[in-house]
This record gives C-alpha cells, structure tokens and sequence, in this order.
C-alpha cells in the first residue's frame, strides 16, 4: 500500500489531497489561498506565476507530503504563461475569462475563415478565454511581449515543470493541450500555423504525453505524472465514464459527457476536448445557469437561493403555464448573442412570486436540457447524469432535474475532484512505472458519495415541461436551435 498526492491549483487556492494508492482513500488534505489582491477586489487577469508556487508550499506545509511517491497536477484552464529563451516569464500570467480578448477572438475567427473553419481544425471556436485567443491581444496590444514569447505553456505545464525543477523537456497532456485552440483532440496533433496566426510567430510548446505517462521524477526520487486541465481531472476523479454527463451549475452553465472519439461541430455549440483517460470530453455551455437564480431572487426580494428553492417548491411542476427562457446575458446554446430572457404565460392565475421562481428553475434546467440534446444528437449516450455546484443541494434542483433530464441524476457530495483526479493520475503513472496497471486501465477508486434521484413517476410530467419550454423556444427564436 503506497500513498500519492494530487494537487488542485485553482483560480483563487491551492488543495492538496494525500490518497491511498489503492482505494483513493483521502488520508490528509493541505490549503491555501493564492496570495493575490487585485485593487478592485475581484479576480485578477494577470497573475504572477509565482504566486501559485507560493502557495503550494504553504499547502503542503507541515510535513504533508511525508511518505508520497507520486504527484499529480491539476490546475485552472486557459491560464497563458509566456516564456522567453531563458524560461522567464515574458509578462504575468493571463488567466480566466480574460475580456479584454474578445476583440481578438473576433479577428482570429475572421483570420482563419469562420467558426466551422475552427470548429473543423480544432474542435473549437475561439472564445475570449482561451490560450489562442490572448496570443492575439498579445500581439496586438503588447508587440514587444509577443516578439520575446519563445515558449508557451499553460498552469499545471508550468506547475509541473517547475517540480521537476525546469528540465529541457516541457510536458503537457491531450486534456490541457484541448483547450489551447491550437491543439486537435481529433487528429491528436498541434496546429503551429494558428499559433503563428495569432501570435506572429512560431513558438516551442510542450511535448503531449500519453494519460499514464510520467513527465519526469524529481531529484528526490518523487514521480510527477502528466498533470491535466481542471476540467479533466474533476472528471477523472468523480469516475465517470461512458455513459455519463456531468452538468455543472455556475453562473453559466456547462455540459460534458464521455465518448470514444473527437466531435467536430461546424456550428461551434461543442467544444471538443480531450480527458485525462484517451477518451474525449464534449462540452456544450450555457451562459445562463446560477445568474438566472440569482435575478430571479433579486426581483422577489428573496435574500438567497435557499429561499428562492422553497418558495419554487409551493408551485407546481410547469409553473401554471409560466415558461422562463433564461437569456439573460444573450446565450451561446442556441446562438443568440444579442437576445434577452423571455417570460411566456402571465396570467392572472399565474402572477403569483412562487410560479415565477419555479418557473426560473425549471427555465434553467431546460436550458441545460437543450445543451445535453446537443450532445445526444450527435450520438453521444448519456444513461446517468452528475450534478455539480452548490444550488445542485436545493431541493428546487433536486425536484425537478431528474424528470427534466429524462434520467437518473446524482449529486455527489462536495469535494475537490479535480485534486481527487489529480492523485488517481499519480498513482495510474506510479503503477504503471512499477509494472502493477495497465496504461490503458485506470486505477479503481472507490466513487464519490452521493444522492442518486430517479426521474420515476414524474418523468411523464417533467418531459411535458421540458416540451412546453421547447415549443416557447421555438416561436420565439424560430430555427434557432439545431441540435
């Protein structure tokens, strides 16, 4: 029996969970948040890299690590770090859903001849967010930065490295590498011209290493595996497989299912990225999930969610007739950039505060509902879903998710995944150096604990629901949505 840890390096902390090598039991568990302040008190978009490196020392203060053979990482998406020659940072880290990129992922979009041309060379259109698209405004806005970027590297790349204490090779892993946007999960391969196209010029990037593969062992004699973007490692350390969503409820909304291979979709609804198995990781996103809550709350003077979820429940499933369609910040699934939120029905019967707070859930969870057809129309199978985020807890989600989604949902109770994920990734790559695993098989661990609902007698009522929304859907926007 070994142990190995798993280290989750998020926008605002890191978490380090020291696991049984064989069960995944967590054994002990380190924190701390990154010692960041932005003067406007919200999330930085610049981040020096070091920062990270600090508080992975403080987490795994106070001995944690004792005994550890291996390690892996996990750590936010779409986090740019520039490098010159020498391996210095070039600038801070670009981090998180940079707005000041949006105008560049327009222009890339237009470069290269369209979302589909995208969609069909890397199984994604850029976003704002992404890696490809902050090499634009990199080079658009800080001409001297991008001529001195000579090595591009994301967080867990660059966390990974520096363990290994800079080595010559750079590593990444097909998860991470999906999410650049100059990366293929289709053909498993970079496309250094979109590189040159956003950036101006060719630049070294990290060697792509299988899911068990190890990057390399430190001095001490500690393996470091491959790492992984977070989404991946959350979804390798909550288990699931074929067959299975996840649908996660932030302020947008998100879903992503297993499948043996790379979705192109000419539309741009799926970005198709790669999990940290060698299987793929479609994901469609909605821009309205919480946020929609959240208004809805704030126009019935409700002081939180919790209240919002019991006063839905005095309603009843279809909200006398009240459909919600939650377009709140215009959507991306449908394409509806421009559009605004819709409320069909009002009668006087149905002008009472506990109809338009149902009517908010159930607009929220059709919405997701409409993502995961997106999915299930390009022959994606989804027998069971996960629910992430905090409202997953309410009982309004609760009540109305697993009739809604025409399947059995489960909630699994809060935990980070993604360092979960993080360690199964250390000890697949600590067996396989060991000869004890498969590089094509996992390790078991044992799964997340967790609520299991069934969509039982009220599937009938939740799919007339679900059909009411639909047909709103479409009077309103006709032809806008083509799964």
């Amino acid at each position: 029996m070994g142990i190995v840890a798993g280290l989750d390096s998020s926008p605002d902390f890191t978490r380090i969970v020291v696991c049984d090598t064989d069960t995944g039991a967590v054994l002990r568990q380190g924190y701390a948040s990154h010692p960041v302040e932005s003067p406007d008190g919200g999330r930085p978009s610049d981040i020096d890299p070091q920062a990270w490196l600090l508080s992975l020392g403080e987490a795994a203060g106070g001995g944690l690590l004792e005994g550890v053979q291996a390690i892996g990482v996990s750590a936010q998406q779409n986090a740019l770090v520039p490098l010159d020659a020498q391996g210095n940072t070039v600038r801070p880290a670009m981090v998180g859903g940079d707005k000041r990129a949006q105008v560049a992922a327009a222009d890339l979009i237009d470069a290269l001849g369209g979302r589909e041309a995208w969609a069909q060379a890397v199984g994604c259109v850029p976003q704002a967010a992404q890696p490809v698209t902050k090499l634009r405004w990199l080079a658009k806005t800080e001409p001297e930065n991008a001529v001195r970027a000579a090595v591009l590297m994301q967080a867990h790349d660059w966390l990974v490295w520096q363990l290994l204490g800079r080595p010559v090779r750079r590593t990444t892993d097909r998860g991470g590498a999906s999410g650049t946007g100059y990366w293929s999960a289709a053909t498993g391969a970079y496309r250094s011209d979109l590189v040159e196209l956003a950036l101006g010029h060719q630049a070294m990037l990290p060697e792509v290493i299988g899911p068990a593969e190890a990057a390399g062992t430190t001095p001490e004699g500690l393996l470091i595996s491959a790492g992984t973007g977070e989404t991946m490692a959350a979804a390798f350390g909550l288990g699931i497989g074929l067959g299975d969503a996840v649908v996660s409820l932030g302020a947008s909304g998100s879903v992503m299912a297993v499948h043996p291979e790379a979705l192109v979709d000419s539309s741009g609804m799926i970005t198709s990225l790669a999990d940290a198995t060698g299987m793929h990781l479609p994901v469609v996103t909605t821009l309205n999930a919480v946020r929609t809550l959240r208004g809805t709350a704030e126009l019935l003077g409700m002081p939180d969610l919790e209240s919002l979820s019991d006063l839905a429940m005095k309603s009843t499933p279809g909200a006398h007739g009240l459909v919600l369609l939650p377009y709140l910040e215009g959507e991306r699934t449908p394409h509806l950039p421009h559009t605004a939120g819709t409320l069909v029905g009002l009668r006087r019967e149905s002008m009472k505060p506990e109809h338009l707070a149902r009517a908010a859930f159930e607009g929220m969870l059709c919405g997701l509902a409409d993502a995961l057809d997106v999915l299930r129309g390009r022959g994606v199978e989804v027998r069971r879903i996960f629910l992430l985020g905090a409202v997953a807890e309410l009982s309004a989600v609760q009540a109305a998710a697993p009739s809604l989604f025409g399947v059995q949902v489960v909630v699994p109770q809060p935990a980070d995944y993604a360092a979960i994920g993080a360690a199964r990734q250390a000890a697949w790559a600590l067996g396989v150096s060991q000869g004890t695993l498969d590089p094509r098989t996992p390790p078991v661990w044992q799964g997340a604990a967790a609520q299991v609902l069934e969509p039982g007698e009220e599937l009938a009522v939740g799919q007339a629901v679900r059909q009411q929304f639909v047909s709103v859907r479409e009077q309103t926007h006709p032809g806008a949505f083509r799964p």
